[in-house]
């Protein structure tokens, strides 16, 4: 593809001055790589190979997720953030936000109007509001980066850049996921998505009984002395503080290596020790940066093998499913462009900085969580979370090329 479109499209200026077509060029490739590794994992994964079962695709997700992702984080947000660019990248958190909350409200509107089934009305927010801020971002920026042609210059520092804005947001999102949306995807009353199934007994019925009801300590005897109390209080506090954060399940592997990455990124005595090319521990930067590099691939191939199920047996219904779809493709990203291009007239975002634009823009375009599917399985709706991420990577192939394009013309 990319010597048949060599071929069409005379390449100018990598830094700028594209024609459409060199822009659509530079747009659709990183896509087409994305869909090649993608349709490779989905024939691995098939009958026909069967080199990627089920149990395959688990432990590889597990894998991605526990190592090869923390790696490619911590090695090149440490390599990239010092203190001075953390205070200047305030918006990337911030458009994080403001995402998910334009998104939710995009989402509430939408399932106004088209009244998704009992009870998939706060999914069907969510799934639209809700979109994936990191891994599919990061194969983007790194398929984008690795043609030398790119309109944003030098490869390596294109790919540095991109990766370490990209994974600066992630902590923020990762609060959001297992707050806003662990909430918002709770069982109905009945205590289960599936209506049918609800005079079934529950084996765990306290896990989302009313919080008042559900004991933070177990019942001791009153303390006979004032501090006694007051250590009791201040431990009841702590414990109601991790029931409602989940601080548990927000303290996964890749904000982990985020926070330790700014961490050490921020003071010049350590990351002179770390992340420098001469640096005694280097050595261990190094090998983050080579298991990093891993990612990309597996997560891919991971992504394509999980579409082998197909969009299984949901009870959303066709006029719920392609409304989420619109939603989260269409009507999202050009509120995403008006909040950047605001904030950007308002002198929030680093001038001259095109990645840190089109890594903002990118943040509103992308498809639907696959964090979020994670969290619905866990909450009890998982088939039409499955549903709906099946068909919103399929149409998001066509949608992310056209909204790369655009976004590129307006940037160069």
């Amino acid at each position: 593809m990319e010597s048949f479109l060599s071929a069409m499209v005379p390449v100018g200026n990598p830094a700028g001055g594209q024609s459409l077509l060199g822009t659509i060029k530079i747009a659709v490739l990183p896509i087409a790589k994305v869909f090649t590794m993608c349709f490779l994992g989905f024939l691995m994964a098939s009958k026909y190979v069967n080199i990627l079962p089920a149990s395959g695709r688990k432990l590889l997700n597990g894998l991605v997720f526990s190592l090869l992702l923390p790696c490619l984080i911590f090695s090149q947000l440490g390599q990239a953030v010092t203190l001075e660019k953390m205070l200047e990248w305030w918006f990337i958190p911030m458009n994080v936000v403001l995402g998910s909350i334009s998104g939710s409200i995009i989402g509430f509107i939408v399932a106004s109007i088209v009244r998704p089934p009992y009870p998939f009305f706060k999914f069907s927010i969510i799934q639209i509001g809700i979109g994936n801020i990191g891994n599919v971002p990061l194969v983007l920026i790194a398929a984008l980066c690795r043609d030398t042609s790119n309109p944003f210059g030098d490869s390596e520092k294109c790919s540095t850049d991109g990766t370490a804005y990209i994974s600066f947001g992630q902590w923020v999102g990762a609060i959001i996921l297992y707050t806003y949306v662990f909430n918002m995807l709770a069982p109905p009353p009945e205590g289960t998505f599936y209506i049918e199934d609800a005079n079934l007994p529950l084996k765990s019925p306290a896990k989302d009984a009313p919080l008042e009801q559900v004991p933070l300590l177990l019942q001791e005897d009153a303390p006979e002395e004032l501090d006694a109390l007051k250590r009791g209080k201040i431990k009841q506090f702590l414990v109601f503080l991790h029931f409602k954060l989940n601080l548990k399940q927000i303290l996964q592997p890749p904000i982990i290596a985020s926070i330790l990455a700014m961490f050490l990124g921020a003071i010049p005595f350590l990351k002179r020790l770390i992340f420098t090319t001469d640096a005694p521990l280097f050595f261990f930067t190094d090998s983050c940066i080579i298991l990093g590099e891993a990612m990309i691939p597996c997560i891919l191939l991971a992504l394509g093998g999980n579409l082998i199920d197909g969009p299984g047996s949901s009870k959303l219904g066709f006029r719920t499913t392609a409304a989420i779809i619109f939603g989260r493709l269409v009507l999202v990203p050009p509120v995403g462009l008006g909040i950047v291009t605001l904030a950007d007239k308002l002198g929030f975002l680093p001038a001259g900085d095109k990645m840190f634009k089109f890594v903002l823009l990118l943040q509103h375009t992308m498809p639907t969580s696959v964090l979020s599917g994670a969290v619905a399985n866990l909450r009890g709706c998982g088939r039409e979370a499955a549903a709906v991420l099946f068909w919103v990577h399929i149409f998001a192939t066509i949608s992310m090329a056209g909204w790369i394009v655009l976004y590129l013309n307006l940037l160069f």
